[in-house]
């Protein structure tokens, strides 16, 4: 299942939703948070149910919603409006630590149930650093049944400690924001599950996208946040393997295969041991 590219969607824009329809982004995001303005994420919900409802059997991308922070008193309502056949998945903002997940499933069981839906059928995507006290949690990020990744956001942490900006003066990621960022990876690490990298703001840099997804996918992140529809193709071409990256895959594969008894194999001059295998075969997995 290819889940590179994570599109979000305003969820109370028809014009917006419409358009999503033909998207190549492998999952849409019905935002009912910061893309809503207060007095429309009424509607905003409800339109999100709607879509799920009339989209989710005709569509490529897979349909996310992101629901308002579980400490505020729209996320009950959000969850129960959204909860319905054809959802994949709650990205979940501002969390504060494994606590709001183990919250937010516990709430997804019983709206499962009364959706006529499958267990653990409804996954989440956590925005796991967007607060303090959940950077400093990370520590404690471990295994849950449904999580689909993680992802990190540098936005929401700048105001959270009240930062100018979340970049130095040559445009790179401050101290804060790369620990950020490595903290995603090793969380996602220790959960089993893909880590999906921070937004580019500017959707216009289609150059400076690109680059910082070749870094990005260098340093183990599996997809990426857009908030364009320009954004998606560099996003999936960034984050799938090139001819070359998989040609060279199943020759460690098949070497293997060849010796399932070898630890180690030389190829190319280059000494070839278990890592390599499964790194291998996430390689062939993500083709």
């Amino acid at each position: 299942m290819k889940r590179r590219s994570w599109l979000f969607v305003p969820a109370d824009s028809e014009r917006k939703l419409a358009k999503s329809t033909a998207s190549e982004a492998d999952v849409l995001i019905l935002d009912l948070e910061d893309a809503v303005a207060e007095s429309r994420k009424p509607v905003a919900r409800t339109m999100a149910a709607e879509f799920i409802a009339a989209q989710h059997a005709s569509i490529g991308p897979q349909l996310f919603v992101r629901i308002n922070p579980l400490d505020t008193p729209l996320a009950m309502p959000d969850l129960a409006g959204v909860v319905v056949p054809g959802l994949a998945g709650i990205v979940l903002p501002k969390m504060r630590g494994m606590a709001d997940l183990v919250r937010l499933g516990h709430t997804l069981d019983a709206l499962e149930a009364r959706a006529g839906l499958a267990p653990l059928s409804v996954q989440m995507l956590p925005v796991a650093t967007e607060t303090a006290q959940a950077l400093l949690s990370m520590a404690g990020f471990g295994p849950h049944p449904r999580l689909a990744g993680v992802t990190w956001g540098a936005e929401d942490l700048s105001t959270a400690i009240g930062a100018l900006s979340n970049k130095d003066e040559d445009g790179a990621f401050s101290p804060l924001y790369q620990w950020a960022a490595s903290s995603c990876l090793a969380a996602a690490a220790s959960a089993g599950v893909p880590p999906i990298d921070t937004l580019h703001v500017d959707f216009r840099d289609a150059e400076g996208l690109a680059a910082t997804c070749r870094t990005s996918r260098r340093r183990g992140f599996r997809g990426r946040i857009a908030i364009h529809p320009d954004q998606v193709e560099p996003i999936n071409a960034a984050y799938s393997p090139s001819q070359a990256e998989l040609a060279h895959a199943r020759r460690i594969v098949d070497a293997f295969a060849a010796q399932p008894d070898a630890g180690t194999l030389q190829i190319d001059g280059m000494m070839i041991d278990r890592p390599h295998l499964v790194q291998a075969l996430r390689t062939l997995g993500a083709s």
